[in-house]
């Protein structure tokens, strides 16, 4: 059995089954990718829920994994060499898993760096730009009801940013063609979120990308995501 006393996560989230993947998440659009990827590839995990509501995520425990106080991050017992390997931000975790089974990126190196590209530009674009957009929008309309410059500025460019999206997927399945990789869970999650959560799909004229929710519905069909999407599920 994998001895995880080193992680000091572990006191306040104890590993039912140490031997796993532990996975320390929430379902929201950042959280549910490594889910859905952890489904997709098949490996045994145990999810535990951080919860925002109590601060969970900047508890000393939390930080001990995660400098940055964000979710998700993950424990694989089962790391380089061997040995136990504690990990933080999705992006990383995604590329992590993809290399660690050899499933959800190419196996030629120029496959695998237009993958990594379409990852950042996730992480360090669609992500940040979305989620400001509707935190804006849905959880401080109040504060910039007398100022539209914040929604109007996320606003515009997440719908660039979707623009994007929406000429590369022009005649494709997935971002990467006819593979589905790690860029595609990456990034629909929070396309997905800004509808769901944030219910901005009319603001951000979704209607105006109908290859990007044609993908974001194939994405979401699938049965990993359909799992994923709810892990950790409220207790």
């Amino acid at each position: 059995m994998a001895d995880l006393s080193s992680f000091p996560i572990t006191t306040r989230w104890p590993a039912t089954n140490p031997d796993i993947i532990q996975l320390y998440s929430l379902p929201t659009p950042n959280g549910v990718k490594i889910s859905i990827a952890l489904e997709e590839l098949g490996l045994p995990y145990e999810p535990h829920r951080i919860a925002f509501d109590a601060n969970e995520q900047k508890s000393p425990e939390f930080l001990s994994l995660n400098p940055n106080g964000r979710i998700p991050a993950i424990i694989d017992p089962n790391g380089p060499g061997g040995k136990p390997i504690g990990l933080f931000e999705s992006g990383a975790i995604l590329v992590y898993l993809a290399e660690k089974t050899g499933k959800l990126i190419p196996t030629d190196a120029a496959g695998r760096y237009e993958t990594l590209c379409w990852v950042m530009f996730q992480m360090g674009g669609v992500g940040p730009m979305l989620g400001q957009f509707g935190h804006f929008f849905k959880f401080a309309a109040e504060r910039v009801a007398n100022n539209s410059y914040p929604v109007e500025r996320y606003r515009d460019e997440s719908k660039r940013l979707l623009g994007v999206l929406e000429t590369r997927l022009k005649g494709r399945q997935w971002l990467m063609g006819d593979e589905y990789t790690i860029a595609d869970i990456a990034t629909y999650p929070w396309v997905e979120g800004a509808r769901r959560f944030y219910g901005g799909a009319e603001v951000l004229d979704y209607e105006g990308f109908p290859n990007v929710m044609a993908w974001v519905d194939r994405g979401l069909a699938r049965p990993a995501a359909q799992k994923g999407m709810e892990i950790p599920r409220k207790p």
